[in-house]
């Protein structure tokens, strides 16, 4: 035991002592009912993590440390969820390239010494993905190394990554396995499109961001047999997308709508290019919203796409993939005046038709401008556009009711931390619109695992994939070969051609529990960890990744992928503003963790329940910085007044640890419901209690170790710095390994956790001590005089004086009292203090 004990230094001593020592590596021999699998989150590596994962991982790894000391084997993998988009974007603006498949691989490509994110160097996909690999590695270390330092008890040799080998062949598995039962299909149809990064996004990616727009008022001819008929000679439309004019293929109404009925099943034309376009009724037009009659274009929001799929309307698609309009009018639209919008972006197509709709007189009035909801791709900048592109979907109960019934009865099935989670995710199954779309137009992520047979023309048979065995897996299309061909034979006539598309980082992450499980890969390991224990996460992704780990694990296995799911609240920050790395908002926490201790730090963490949302709050990690600053003093003084094989017999000793008996219960009964912040709260309340009350009424008795009394004090010492060890180390387990460490062999993080005892001793006997302890206390602190000064009377009537009468011999040499009067009476204890 050190002569001052130190806070600072204890990260890099344990950590690298827990590692030698194998103190949380998996025992893999172990029978499933004896371990405790945890699906743990795999953070993005693109950047740095924030205080806001410090909060979450900490609640999850207290969980760790729970169960390990009540006996289980902890299967506690770690991840780095390394592919898809953030990673892509991290890699351009680090290396200052972009890819293009176009061009060749080259093998001595080194990215630009000075990189210039706006002048991006083209590369091919495989240099790309090159890049992609060199950089995730190097933020995978900082991460590492930064959850060692937090004491995340993680086993070390059980990470993953979800671009590696293991990833990428358990997702191809369970793709093509989805595809074999029909659970998987690519369909042309009509896709919400990120025009930046021209690529599908699934519904479970949207969000709604507030975007200004203007509503225009553009007028439809009507034809001479409807004006005579006293329609006028137009009918108005209001839009916010007037450059969708060309799309346009059809105007619609409300069925009941009285101004609109007479036009049903009538044409008009559109306004510049005079194409005839139906009236048409449906149940979804809004009569109260704008004039009442909207036009339907191919596509400009989601409801278009309904109206065109219900009501069987021809596609007039204008907008590519980048987000320009197409170079060619759609057929039925004359050339002019299309060509004065060809290839412009969208914002300028708009501000070029309304100048000509101004011209022709078909504008009314000025643009009303307008903020409204738009969808945006949740990494995106730009609102998406919906585009025909063929895409690959799994079901998802979206389309099939019966699927949807079965995933929310998974759901009731699942033990929700907090329960009241749970809506979230009955809400989105309730809410889905589609099947999942999980094929992307990217790079860096996991290929689809398929080829297409070219006929003589060198058109691909999308009826006819040609699929690779599992054995062969992981595989990438793009520079494999399918069986019976050769790579002479890629693109040409009467060979085939690979799917460009890869999957979506979600189609990978949701089979986190079968990749880090071993699935159809460590049979052994599988069956004794899967189904697991426990999915930690965010609140944010209960609709993506806590949704489709059900789903996959429903589709393919038939069970849920595991029992419980705790889910973290979001840290804010000052303004109450969700703290994230988009917003610019975010603390790293290395420089926390070195400023206060890795245990100040996991101690702010840990006092926020799960699924509240938390401030962040330096003041709570000062807090916690002083609970182990005074845990290394209570133990430094209660273990030098040397070893005592002594009995508790004193009734104050019997009474404290009755007390701690409760604690231990407590705290126990609050983990068992993943309640961490309860648990800490009541250890914390009593180990003050200890200090505070405890350790004052005996310290005179304890340094007299001469006598029974003095044993009785020693003993029951040690056997509450022990539990109290036990049960703080889960929160703040470099302080209470360093004090476990001075007294005994091993560490504390592999002692079993506290039982409650039945020694007897009545609880109620210190806290009432205690209060007459206090009122001494204060008697001296208002008369300025040191705790030390003597009293020269205390006088004691009420009820419970033969509880004080138990210890009036602690409370005379911890109140340095000459004169102790007990007087036996009813009601509350009334203490009057004579000084001397």
């Amino acid at each position: 035991m050190p002569e001052k004990p130190t806070l600072d230094g204890l990260e890099a001593v344990w950590v690298a002592r827990w590692e030698a020592e194998g103190t949380y590596r998996f025992d893999r021999s172990r029978t499933r009912d004896e371990i405790y699998s945890i699906d743990t989150p795999p953070p993005t590596v693109s950047g740095s993590l924030h205080v806001g994962h410090v909060f979450s991982y900490t609640h999850t790894d207290t969980i760790a440390r729970f169960q390990r000391m009540r006996g289980r084997e902890i299967f506690y993998p770690m991840g780095w969820d390394d592919n898809g988009l953030p990673t892509e974007r991290r890699v351009q603006n680090h290396f200052g390239v972009r890819c293009d498949p176009s061009i060749a691989y080259d093998p001595s490509f080194e990215p630009p010494a000075t990189p210039d994110a706006r002048r991006q160097v083209p590369i091919s996909r495989r240099n790309f993905i090159e890049l992609c690999e060199r950089l995730t590695v190097e933020d995978e270390k900082a991460f590492e190394e930064l959850w060692r330092r937090l004491g995340l008890s993680v086993d070390w040799s059980l990470t993953y990554a979800t671009i590696g080998d293991a990833a990428r062949a358990a997702s191809q598995r369970a793709f093509l396995r989805n595809l074999a039962r029909g659970e998987a299909y690519v369909s042309e149809a009509p896709t919400l499109w990120d025009v930046t990064f021209r690529t599908a996004v699934a519904q479970a990616e949207l969000e709604d961001r507030e975007w200004p727009g203007a509503f225009h008022r553009v007028g439809f001819t009507l034809s001479q047999e409807q004006r005579a008929r006293g329609f006028g000679d137009r009918v108005w439309i209001e839009t916010t997308r007037p450059e969708l004019m060309p799309a346009c293929v059809a105007l619609v109404a409300h069925p009941d709508d009285e101004r609109y009925r007479p036009l049903f099943g009538t044409t008009v034309k559109t306004p510049l290019f005079g194409v005839e376009v139906p009236v048409l009724a449906h149940h979804l037009a809004e009569p109260d919203k704008g004039s009442g009659i909207a036009m339907i274009c191919t596509f400009g929001d989601v409801t278009d796409v309904i109206w065109w799929r219900e009501l069987n309307l021809p596609t007039r698609a204008v907008i590519g993939w980048d987000g320009r309009l197409l170079p060619e009018a759609p057929a039925g639209v004359p050339a002019e005046p299309y060509a004065e919008l060809a290839g412009k972006t969208v914002h300028g197509a708009r501000e070029r038709i309304v100048e000509l709709l101004r011209g022709s007189g078909d504008l009314e009035g000025e643009p009303r401008p307008v903020k409204r909801a738009v969808k945006f791709y949740e990494n995106g900048d730009r609102p998406l556009e919906i585009v025909s592109t063929r895409q690959w979907h799994i079901r998802n109960g979206g389309r099939d009711r019966a699927l949807r019934d079965a995933l929310l009865s998974r759901g009731e099935e699942i033990s929700w931390h907090p329960p009241h989670m749970k809506v979230r995710y009955d809400n989105w199954v309730e809410g889905l619109a589609g099947d999942w779309l999980i094929s992307r137009q990217r790079f860096f992520g996991v290929p689809i695992p398929v080829w297409y047979p070219l006929d003589d023309g060198g058109e691909p048979g999308y009826s006819s994939p040609i699929l690779p065995e599992e054995s062969t897996l992981p595989m990438d299309p793009s520079s494999d070969v399918p069986p019976g061909y050769t790579e002479d034979q890629r693109g040409k006539p009467g060979g085939f051609a690979a799917d460009p598309d890869v999957m979506d980082t979600w189609a990978t992450s949701s089979l986190s529990p079968q990749i880090v499980g071993g699935w159809e890969r460590d049979n052994d390991l599988f069956e004794r960890v899967y189904p697991m224990d426990l999915r930690p996460q965010g609140q944010d992704i209960i609709r993506t990744w806590l949704f489709a780990t059900v789903a996959r694990s429903h589709l393919e296995h038939g069970v849920l992928p595991w029992k419980h799911t705790a889910i973290s609240g979001w840290i804010l920050d000052p303004d109450r503003k969700k703290m994230s790395k988009s917003k610019g908002n975010a603390i790293t926490p290395m420089g926390l963790l070195q400023e206060y201790g890795s245990d100040a730090v996991r101690y702010w963490a840990v006092s926020g329940r799960l699924g509240t949302d938390a401030t962040f709050d330096t003041g709570q990690i000062k807090i916690g910085r002083r609970l182990a600053i005074k845990i290394l003093n209570a133990s430094r003084f209660v273990l030098n007044l040397g070893e005592d094989g002594g009995e508790v017999t004193e009734p104050i000793d019997l009474s404290m640890l009755a007390r701690l008996s409760e604690v231990v219960g407590e705290a126990t009964e609050a983990f068992e419901a993943y309640d961490h912040t309860r648990a800490l709260e009541r250890i914390e309340r009593f180990f003050w209690e200890f200090c505070d009350d405890y350790l004052e009424l005996v310290k005179t008795r304890a340094y007299d170790d001469t006598d029974g009394p003095a044993r009785s004090a020693h003993a029951a010492l040690r056997e509450a710095l022990g539990v109290m060890l036990r049960l703080l180390a889960p929160f703040l387990p470099f302080v209470t390994e360093e004090v476990w460490s001075w007294w005994h062999e091993g560490p504390v993080h592999r002692e079993a956790w506290p039982t409650p005892s039945a020694r007897g001793g009545d609880p109620e006997l210190l806290p009432v001590v205690a209060a007459v302890l206090g009122r001494v206390r204060k008697a001296k602190s208002d008369a300025r005089l040191s705790m030390r000064a003597e009293v020269a009377r205390l006088t004691v009537t009420g009820a419970q004086v033969d509880l004080v009468r138990q210890a009036q011999d602690d409370l005379c040499g911890a109140g340095v009292i000459e004169e102790f009067v007990l007087r036996p009476g009813e009601g509350e204890l009334l203490v009057e203090v004579t000084l001397a």
